[in-house]
C-alpha cells in the first residue's frame, strides 16, 4: 500500500516536472490516474524548490532579484509546463468560435498574439506580486501559491469532464474522475501549504484563487462542455497569481 501511493507520488513528480525519479517507478495509465491525488504535493515540491533559491539568492541580491531567480527555477523544474497550457488555452479561447475550432486551436505548437499576452501577463504578474511582498512572506507565498494553484487543477479533474479524444492530449491520463478519498488526500496537501500563512491572508489568497478557477470553469464548461490539459495549465497559472494577489490585497490592510 505505502509503495503503491510512493509510485502514484512519484509518478506525479515525473508527469507534472523534469525532476529525476527512480527507475523502478511504473508507467501506465492507473498509476497517473492514481497520481492525479498528488498533484497539490508536487506544488509544494516545486514552490518549495522556489523558495530555497529565493532565501538563497536573497542573500547577494535584491529582492526582485531573489524574484526573478525563483521563478526560474520553478520555470525550469516543470519544464513551463503550466505556461505553455495558458498560452495555448488563451490561444484557443481567443481565436475560437466554436468547441472543435478551439480545440483545434490549442493542439498547433505555434503560439498566437492571445497567447503571447497571456504569457506575457501571466509572468509579469507573478513578478510584480511576488515582488510587492514582505520578503519574509514570500517564501510561503511560494509554497502555498504553488501547491493551492494545483488544487484548483485537481477540482476541474473532479468535477469535469475530459473533452479530447486523441491519444496524445497531454492531461489524457489523468482524465478519470477522483475518487473523494483522492480529492481528500488533494485537500490536504493544499491545507499544508497554507499552514505557515497568517490565516487572514490565506483566506484572501484562497478565496481570490476560487474565483479565478469558478470563471476560468464557467468559460471551459461553455465553450467546450469540460475541460483539456490546456485547461488545467490555465487554471493552475490563473489561480497561483490570483491567490498572490489575496495575499497582497489583505497584507497591505
Amino acid at each position: 500500500m505505502l509503495r503503491r501511493e510512493l509510485e502514484y507520488f512519484l509518478g506525479a513528480v515525473r508527469f507534472f516536472t523534469r525532476l529525476p525519479v527512480p527507475a523502478w517507478v511504473g508507467h501506465s495509465a492507473e498509476a497517473l490516474n492514481g497520481s492525479a491525488r498528488y498533484f497539490p504535493a508536487v506544488g509544494l515540491l516545486v514552490g518549495g524548490l522556489g523558495a530555497l533559491v529565493y532565501l538563497a539568492a536573497l542573500q547577494f541580491w535584491p529582492q526582485p532579484v531573489a524574484v526573478l531567480l525563483a521563478m526560474a527555477a520553478t520555470i525550469y523544474a516543470t519544464g513551463a509546463f503550466h505556461e505553455d497550457g495558458l498560452s495555448d488555452a488563451a490561444d484557443g479561447l481567443g481565436g475560437g468560435w466554436d468547441k472543435l475550432r478551439i480545440l483545434e486551436i490549442m493542439k498547433d505548437s505555434r503560439v498566437g498574439s492571445y497567447g503571447v499576452v497571456a504569457l506575457w501577463l501571466g509572468l509579469t504578474g507573478k513578478f510584480v506580486l511576488l515582488g510587492a511582498l514582505d520578503p519574509a512572506l514570500v517564501p510561503w507565498a511560494l509554497l502555498a501559491g504553488h501547491a493551492v494553484s494545483r488544487y484548483a487543477a485537481t477540482l476541474l479533474l473532479a468535477t469535469m469532464d475530459y473533452v479530447r479524444e486523441d491519444l496524445q492530449a497531454k492531461a489524457k491520463p489523468l482524465a478519470t474522475r477522483l475518487s473523494a478519498g483522492a480529492l481528500v488526500a488533494a485537500t490536504g496537501f493544499a491545507v499544508l501549504g497554507l499552514l505557515p500563512l497568517p490565516w487572514p491572508q490565506a483566506l484572501a489568497g484562497c478565496l481570490l484563487a476560487a474565483l479565478a478557477t469558478l470563471w476560468l470553469a464557467a468559460k471551459f464548461r461553455r465553450w467546450l462542455g469540460g475541460y483539456t490539459g490546456d485547461c488545467l495549465g490555465a487554471v493552475q497559472q490563473v489561480a497561483e497569481i490570483a491567490f498572490y494577489l489575496g495575499l497582497l490585497a489583505q497584507w497591505q490592510r
